[in-house]
């Protein structure tokens, strides 16, 4: 048996999705007139609470887009440290929008509306001007945690009161939604922009989203037409990515009870030092220095299990809609 637990990016199309994709009407995204395409967009714009939204091929190209829409180097972007426009992205936002980053170290991930505060830069010569603030929910690095809305709430407020945009990277977003159960409205209207992620724990094959408003989604379409992003008959994608949000949401919800399963055995594991808690899908755990990470992988691999490192001696495991009973049997006898 082969368990891919690399990411939930390794999802494959059920039977069903795939239908409904063979059954799509499509145009042409580009000149506008994909009738799926424009169901989607419609869909999660409405679902945010967001005047419109915009399809592209993946979550690092709605960020850029984002990015590069709300700020106008030279400038800053605030974000915390271990945040994926950052760590992940090749470098994007000093290629494409020539912007710095001012780094937050937070709390797996998270942090605080007194520590975004100290970081913002004063109308000085000697400092880009803040431009952006960037939040990541749930946090990749950080093992899958999410924001409290509390602190969200403040955080917004903050902003909107210092005409700063605060832009979300909502790669995982649904899994923190529904570890919350919290609504897309009630997150949506803290931010300016939203970058929607369909093809990891919803399971699509292809496609994230980017909320905002008209004016600004009319603005991002430019930049998505620059960057390469415009596909024609997309509503083949789009379909899938329908099917995912009417039927994949609140099945998050097994993901969430597996990955807290595979923590349980983890735990009594003697070559692992550390595991991080585990809020959705993602479990994050430290070698002990003795052990050796290639050669735990390649273990894992030659029983047919598949991870991946996140850095020094650090694992990541993700569950997602291909783990099932079968599963999860074999991985808590064989991990």
């Amino acid at each position: 048996m082969i368990v891919d637990l690399r990411s939930d990016t390794v999802t494959q199309p059920t039977a069903e999705m795939k239908e409904a994709m063979l059954n799509a009407i499509v145009g042409d995204d580009v000149l506008g007139d994909d009738p799926t395409v424009i169901q989607l967009e419609e869909l999660v714009a409405n679902r945010f609470g967001h005047e419109a939204a915009l399809f592209c091929p993946s979550g690092t190209m709605t960020n850029q887009i984002a990015i590069k829409v709300h700020t106008n180097a030279p400038g800053e972007v605030v974000c915390d440290e271990l945040a994926h426009i950052y760590r992940y992205e090749g470098g994007g936002m000093a290629f494409n929008s020539g912007v710095s980053n001012r780094l937050i170290s937070g709390d797996r991930g998270r942090f605080t509306l007194e520590q975004l505060q100290a970081e913002i830069n004063p109308d000085d010569v000697h400092f880009p001007p803040t431009q952006l603030v960037a939040l990541e929910n749930t946090c990749n690095k950080g093992g899958g945690c999410y924001w409290e809305m509390s602190e969200i709430e403040r955080i917004a407020a903050f902003c909107r009161s210092e005409n700063i945009p605060i832009h979300l990277d909502g790669a995982r977003l649904y899994n923190a939604l529904v570890a919350q159960k919290t609504s897309e409205a009630e997150m949506g209207k803290h931010f300016d922009s939203i970058s929607l992620c369909l093809s990891k724990g919803l399971g699509a094959p292809v496609g994230s989203l980017l909320t905002g408003t008209k004016d600004f989604i009319k603005r991002a379409r430019r930049i998505r037409k620059i960057l390469g992003g415009g596909m024609r008959q997309a509503g083949y994608l789009a379909a899938a990515g329908i099917y995912a949000l009417e039927n994949n949401v609140e099945r998050l919800n097994v993901d969430h009870d597996n990955a807290k399963v595979l923590g349980k055995v983890l735990e009594s594991k003697k070559a692992i030092k550390k595991l991080y808690p585990i809020d959705t899908n993602i479990v994050i755990y430290v070698l002990k220095d003795h052990m050796d990470m290639q050669d735990y992988l390649l273990d894992l691999e030659n029983k047919g299990i598949r991870a991946v490192s996140m850095g020094a001696q650090t694992v990541r495991l993700v569950t997602h809609l291909g783990i099932g009973a079968n599963e999860m049997e074999y991985l808590t006898q064989n991990l």
